[in-house]
């Protein structure tokens, strides 16, 4: 094993970071300037731009995630840009898309679709790749989160089928066949105990809910409803303990649940309603 290897290693692991091995492949790999894969039993240290790689490590030493680092995090079938303006994409959240596909049979339909809270744009861009004739807003609070979505429609050519806004969803006035969202849903005491790298470097705007987290189904309940058409569909993601009282308020403002789904680990993720 090369002395870099060993090094790096030692130095990841006194910082107690999960994966260490796997965390460092990636760090060499993106800073490899040969196009060969690398694994630790095979580098060839003349191929790595050691100036990147040190400035790198460093970032990682302070907690910083490798899809911040590298600006890539995969999602559904693609990459997609981030940087510390949006949260990563997660791999419950493509639990979404699964639901989608699983009630809008049709991908062929020309339907309307909302994305509240875009943030990479991620959603709305898996959505676009699977409904080639949707149309959909992708809407967000944050500028700069508007900034880093666009930048991923230009990179999978989605343009003609998404439209962005800067804007909070309650000025969203025209009706959706299919709405989806991903929205802020830590509690405040939930937020104080999240990583390191969660409070470092995703925007707590995209996590924090108010302080029982259920701030945004609060508004979801009194707003949505009225921009659905009908037989449309609303898919929601939430917190783990948050199903019972997102299914009361969203019922109490005229929707239907018609499925809850679990994630890997058997926790309540994802809420599909429907306006009939």
């Amino acid at each position: 094993m090369s002395e870099l290897i060993k090094s790096s290693l030692f130095k990841l692991k006194s910082k107690k970071i999960l994966n260490p091995e796997l965390d460092l492949r990636l760090l060499l790999n993106n800073t490899n300037k040969n196009k060969k894969e690398i694994i630790l039993s095979n580098l060839e240290e003349k191929f790595i731009d050691i100036k990147t790689f040190n400035a790198y490590l460093e970032r990682r030493l302070n907690y910083e995630p490798i899809s911040k680092i590298i600006n890539k995090k995969s999602f559904w079938k693609y990459d997609f840009y981030v940087n510390q303006d949006v949260l990563d994409p997660r791999p419950e959240t493509e639990l979404i898309l699964e639901e989608s596909l699983n009630f809008v049979k049709n991908k062929k339909k020309y339907i309307n679709i909302l994305d509240i809270g875009t943030g990479s744009g991620c959603l709305a861009i898996s959505l676009a790749k699977e409904f080639i004739n949707a149309k959909i807003l992708a809407v967000d609070i944050s500028k700069k989160a508007i900034s880093i979505a666009n930048k991923n429609i230009v990179n999978h050519n989605c343009l003609n089928q998404i439209k962005t806004k800067s804007i909070c969803f309650s000025k969203v006035y025209d009706k959706f066949d299919l709405i989806v969202s991903n929205p802020p849903y830590l509690s405040i005491s939930e937020y104080k105990k999240t990583s390191i790298s969660v409070k470092k470097f995703d925007p707590k705007i995209a996590l924090l809910g108010g302080i029982d987290g259920l701030l945004f189904y609060k508004y979801f309940s009194k707003k949505i409803p009225k921009i659905m058409k009908k037989n449309s569909y609303l898919i929601l993601e939430i917190g783990e303990t948050q199903g019972s009282k997102c299914i009361e308020l969203l019922c109490k403002s005229g929707l239907k649940l018609i499925k809850k789904s679990k994630d890997l680990q058997k926790k309540d993720r994802i809420l599909v309603f429907s306006k009939v």
